[in-house]
């Protein structure tokens, strides 16, 4: 088993968690470049609100998307956008990744911006 697919165990595990609990999910991915959030409706099947390193709002506020300002950045827009579709409960779905670093900083800048986990 690769560090992927360890990852993706990991995710699984947390998702059906999230499922049996019937909530709304913010979900987050990181790559090296860039890192995307997004809030998805209890069933799983629609995206309520996403935030990402590659919108031009956060290019211009942040000029490396890998790295924890820009998190920040995205983790306060995650959390506006979701409060203007009307969501301000959420369970936190890290995808796998560890909880420190540029996924820390993302949850905390949404726990800050009015979002409930």
């Amino acid at each position: 088993m690769d560090k992927k697919q360890a990852r993706l165990r990991r995710a699984r595990k947390t998702r059906a968690r999230i499922a049996e609990l019937k909530m709304v999910r913010l979900s987050v991915h990181r790559t090296n470049g860039h890192i995307y959030a997004q809030v998805i409706d209890a069933a799983g099947a629609r995206v309520l609100a996403s935030a990402s390193t590659l919108e031009a709002e956060v290019r211009a506020d942040v000029a490396q998307g890998g790295n924890v300002n820009a998190a920040v950045v995205v983790g306060k827009r995650i959390a506006e956008k979701a409060k203007a579709a009307g969501v301000a409960q959420v369970a936190f779905d890290r995808s796998g990744f560890k909880y420190h670093g540029r996924i820390k900083a993302l949850a905390d800048a949404a726990r800050e911006h009015g979002l409930e986990f």
